[in-house]
């Protein structure tokens, strides 16, 4: 009886540490429920009365025809239209184009903390060292090149301009997978992977941004399709000539004497 006694004890010692000690999931909550610093949440809103609310509303649940609601989009959409210059808009209705940001960079975080305030994904964290180029390159032409074009340069599509990806950083291209601007479809991860974004942002860095010119021209980096259309011009121009350099000499010559 003693030494059931003493078990039972043990079991129930164990049994109360187990339940009040804090564990991983524990102290991963606290570190999720710990949200932005209150005073740059504040300053965040000062600003975004200011610069944001005619459009977006005062209580960020947007303004018919002005703008949409902000509920839910998360700091990383706010960062990756105030990063870019897309916002704030100078007509509502037309498309965000990059451009210079009207922010500076510590007043964006303010607005990021604010509207991440209100719900949402934050700021996503990509690493594209970790990225392979080859598996870039895969995605990049399945999932962006469509509009984009495989070197970057942008293009047109139906309603809105793609735009070019020469200034884009890494935590852009990243957000604007995430977020999906204006006609730009949104991929989550069990779209494209963190591991994939990764890869992703490493082939515009690299590949787009820095791109090899092993044959020495450029040529505007328009892609496969239109330097071999430039080929075939340089190369029926060239024939041209020498054909008229033929033709030249021939018609100067002296005629032949028969006898």
């Amino acid at each position: 009886m003693i030494r059931a006694g003493a078990i039972a004890a043990v079991a129930a010692a164990v049994l109360v540490l187990a339940t009040s000690s804090p564990g991983q999931d524990d102290v991963q909550r606290t570190v999720v429920s710990t949200g932005p610093d209150p005073a740059l949440v504040a300053h965040g809103r000062e600003l975004y009365v200011e610069g944001c609310s005619s459009c977006h509303g005062m209580d960020a649940k947007g303004v018919d025809s002005q703008g949409p609601s902000l509920i839910g989009v998360g700091a990383q959409a706010a960062d990756f239209y105030l990063r870019t210059g897309r916002m704030p808009l100078a007509q509502p209705g037309h498309e965000p184009q990059r451009a210079q940001a009207a922010y500076p960079s510590d007043q964006i975080e303010a607005i990021d903390a604010y509207v991440g305030s209100l719900g949402g994904p934050g700021i996503p964290a990509v690493h594209p060292e970790l990225g392979s180029i080859s598996r870039g390159a895969e995605l990049f032409g399945s999932s962006c090149a469509g509009c984009h074009s495989i070197t970057g340069e942008g293009g047109v599509v139906v309603g809105g301009l793609a735009p070019e990806l020469h200034k884009a950083s890494p935590t852009e291209v990243a957000e604007a997978v995430r977020v999906g601007p204006y006609l730009m479809p949104s991929f989550d991860r069990n779209q494209i992977s963190d591991a994939d974004l990764n890869s992703i942002a490493r082939y515009v860095d690299e590949a787009v941004q820095q791109p090899d010119d092993r044959g020495g021209w450029g040529i505007g980096h328009l892609g496969p399709v239109p330097e071999g259309l430039i080929a075939w011009v340089l190369a029926a121009a060239a024939l041209l000539l020498v054909a008229r350099m033929i033709g030249e000499r021939s018609e100067g010559k002296p005629p032949e004497d028969d006898s």
